[in-house]
């Protein structure tokens, strides 16, 4: 895919309602950060091995409290019981959510993936209206191209089924043309959700590259010069201006429908959303 020149205009439409994510230790960072973060900007929470109830509930509500919206991260494969789930989304008390598989490679309870959450019926129960779901546009290094796109689809129409809204949060990458080829395909298959590009906030090019290998996102040296890392001075930080500025050149709405970006903030929330108020301006 050829880039053409990127207008400002379009590389702050995809800008515009981006979202970010935090963990449950990231209260400080979020004050640090409230200033140049938009009002309604919504934030996810995640789900982490390490997290507790108590804190995924603090996080939300200081989330909530900056007049920004929460989007907390639902780990199936963490949950011990729909007792479990129950508890989590009376306790958060959100209108949306992100279901995700989750880390572990065997469940803890009931809940083996996404799907298994969102077709439980627990999450309209407890007023849930929304939900994210994730994309993968190079892949997953344990689950094969066909299991993910016949989960992308079920996924897709679970939520239809059962009158719940949605988008898709694709993992993060540094190379844009797969992800729009990817957003492409989904769009032929029928899968009209909005679609939230994944990026990485500006970090440590040694935390990058850790990251990516732990994820399976490609980093060849090609690639890696496109972005702008340097493999011969990990020492160095780098920033997603290049990517953002090459897919505002080849997004196509007509094509690629409703993409919006969603920033992992590797690097830190606060550095992140710095980032972005400088980039915009």
């Amino acid at each position: 895919m050829s880039s053409s020149l990127p207008t400002a205009e379009t590389t702050s439409t995809l800008l515009d309602g981006f979202s970010l994510e935090m963990t449950g230790k990231d209260i400080d960072e979020l004050t640090a950060a409230r200033h140049v973060i938009p009002g309604g900007t919504r934030i996810n929470v995640t789900f982490l091995g390490n997290e507790d109830l108590p804190m995924r509930v603090a996080a939300a509500n200081a989330v909530r409290d900056a007049g920004l919206v929460p989007v907390p991260h639902v780990s199936a494969r963490r949950l011990r019981s729909h007792e479990d789930l129950a508890e989590f989304l009376s306790a958060l008390n959100t209108d949306r959510v992100f279901a995700v598989g989750g880390d572990p490679a065997t469940p803890h309870g009931p809940f083996a993936d996404a799907l298994s959450v969102i077709e439980s019926g627990l999450l309209e129960a407890h007023g849930v209206r929304s939900v994210s779901i994730a994309g993968y546009p190079e892949g997953h290094p344990d689950i094969s191209d066909e299991a993910l796109w016949r989960a992308l689809a079920d996924k897709h129409a679970a939520l239809a089924e059962r009158g719940l809204t949605g988008e898709i949060i694709t993992q993060f990458g540094f190379d844009v043309d797969p992800v729009l080829d990817w957003i492409a395909a989904i769009r032929e298959r029928g899968i009209d959700l909005p679609v939230r590009v994944g990026v990485p906030g500006p970090a440590g090019i040694r935390k990058l590259l850790r990251f990516a290998a732990r994820f399976g996102v490609g980093t060849s040296a090609s690639i890696a010069r496109k972005y702008g890392l340097s493999l011969t001075n990990l020492m160095g930080t780098a920033g997603p201006d290049r990517f953002l500025r090459t897919l505002a050149g080849d997004y196509h709405p007509g094509v690629h429908g409703t993409v919006r970006l969603h920033f992992y903030t590797f690097g830190g929330l606060r550095t992140t959303s710095e980032w972005i108020a400088d980039f915009r301006s």
